[in-house]
C-alpha cells in the first residue's frame, strides 16, 4: 500500500478522542496526517475536550490532553494532499468563520478527494457548502445545520457512519471502528485482520 497524505483540520476544544483517534490510527496504517490550525504552528498544542455520555440531556465536557500539531496551517496547499479529516468538538463552530478554512474544505469537494468528518464537523461542512444533496451523519444538535446546508440528516445509531460518494460521517467517537473503517475504505487502504 502506497501511504496517502492526508490533511487534519484542527482547533481548540476538538473532541480529544475524534483528533487523538484518528491522527493515529491513519498513520499506524501507513498514512501520513498533517495536523494544522490556524495561528499555529508545528509543535504548538491545541487544547481538547473529552465529550462524554452520562445520561445527561446532552454529552458532558471535561479537559482533554493537549494535541501537538505537526505541520503548518500558513504553508497548507490543498492540492498536495490526498484526503481530510475533521473532528468534532467545538473547534468546528469557530474554524467555520475563517475563509482560508472554507476555502480548503472547498477544494476537497470540488476536487472529489476523499472527506472524513465526524460530530460537529459538519458545522464546517454546513459552512462550506458542500453538503447540498448528500447524506451527513453528526452529532443530533447538528441535524438543524446539516439540512439548512440542503443536506440530509443520516439519522444513524451513534456508533455507526455513513458513506456518501467522497463523504465519511458519524455522530461521535463511539463510531471510530465504522467512521475510520469506511474513510480507510475511500482510501484504498486494505487492513489484513491477524
Amino acid at each position: 500500500m502506497s501511504g496517502k497524505r492526508i490533511l487534519m483540520l484542527c482547533g481548540d476544544f476538538a473532541e480529544d478522542y475524534e483528533t487523538m483517534v484518528p491522527f493515529q490510527a491513519l498513520q499506524a496504517v501507513g498514512h501520513r496526517v498533517d495536523a494544522v490550525c490556524p495561528g499555529k504552528g508545528p509543535g504548538d498544542t491545541v487544547a481538547t475536550a473529552i465529550h462524554d455520555f452520562e445520561g445527561d440531556q446532552t454529552y458532558t465536557e471535561k479537559p482533554g490532553h493537549r494535541f501537538a500539531l505537526n505541520a503548518g496551517f500558513d504553508a497548507v496547499d490543498p492540492a498536495a494532499y490526498d484526503a481530510l479529516v475533521i473532528p468534532g468538538g467545538r473547534a468546528p463552530e469557530y474554524l467555520r468563520l475563517d475563509a482560508r478554512v472554507i476555502e480548503i474544505v472547498q477544494h476537497f469537494f470540488t476536487t472529489d478527494k476523499p472527506v472524513a468528518a465526524v460530530c460537529h464537523g459538519a458545522q464546517l461542512l454546513a459552512a462550506a457548502r458542500v453538503l447540498e444533496g448528500r447524506r451527513c451523519a453528526a452529532y443530533p444538535a447538528c441535524r438543524p445545520e446539516v439540512e439548512l446546508a440542503g443536506g440530509h440528516y443520516a439519522d444513524i445509531a451513534v456508533d455507526d457512519a455513513v458513506t456518501d460518494g467522497n463523504l465519511v460521517t458519524a455522530p461521535a467517537w463511539p463510531a471510530h471502528p465504522a467512521w475510520i473503517g469506511q474513510f480507510l475504505a475511500r482510501l484504498g487502504t486494505r487492513i489484513s485482520h491477524a
